[in-house]
């Protein structure tokens, strides 16, 4: 990934920030027939290795798990903000018509190795990780207890554990930090006013 200097991010709060935020990686896999890709919510542990585990579960008929053997190199690409920025939102625009469009964004391609696990205890503890969090918004979160344990016993069955140790994280955040303090502000307040609030505050604290 190319990056400039000055859109390089390196600290691992704001690394752990944007995977954690957005959870649904691309993890980006080589094998014989080529590469491929699979789009996989993940739970990412930031204390556990150099660079933290990533978890997740696959399901048993994805061949991902069976032509990836253990130790094979991947990428998981985790994009988080992301918006169209107009010159006309940049008032040096209107002084010196010497600006082009561009396209603002967060991305952290997270580099490791890959293990299968293929045992009931660990897709059912990254099954119950990942539903505590995303359902800890919920008035009454749902839990596996909510169903029979039959019916979740036969789930687990259908789906394969994975994970990922990671050797590398990579962070690139476009904000606009090469444009004066005047254009990222009003590009940012333009963003909030139409729903963008995510992008719009990054670009406020990129400064």
């Amino acid at each position: 990934m190319y990056i400039p200097a000055h859109f390089t991010e390196t600290r691992p709060e704001e690394l752990a920030r944007i995977i954690r935020e957005h959870p649904l990686g691309m993890l980006v896999t080589q094998g014989s027939a080529g590469l491929d890709a699979d789009h996989i919510p993940f739970e990412f542990d930031a204390e556990e290795g150099a660079h933290g585990v990533l978890t997740a579960h696959v399901a048993r008929a994805n061949p991902l798990w069976q032509r990836c053997p253990a130790g094979s190199p991947v990428m998981v690409v985790f994009r988080g903000a992301e918006a169209y920025i107009s010159p006309n939102w940049y008032p040096t625009k209107h002084e010196e018509h010497r600006q082009v469009p561009t396209w603002n964004y967060e991305v952290v391609h997270a580099h490791g190795t890959l293990t299968i696990h293929d045992e009931e205890r660990f897709v059912r503890r990254i099954v119950a990780r990942l539903t505590k969090r995303h359902e800890a918004g919920e008035p009454k979160p749902w839990t596996m207890g909510d169903s029979a344990p039959q019916y979740i016993d036969s789930m687990l069955r259908n789906i394969v554990g994975i994970e990922i140790a990671i050797s590398s994280l990579v962070g690139k955040v476009k904000l606009s930090q090469n444009r004066e303090v005047r254009d990222r502000l009003n590009a940012a307040a333009t963003l909030d006013a139409r729903g963008h609030g995510s992008m719009a505050q990054a670009m406020r604290k990129a400064g």
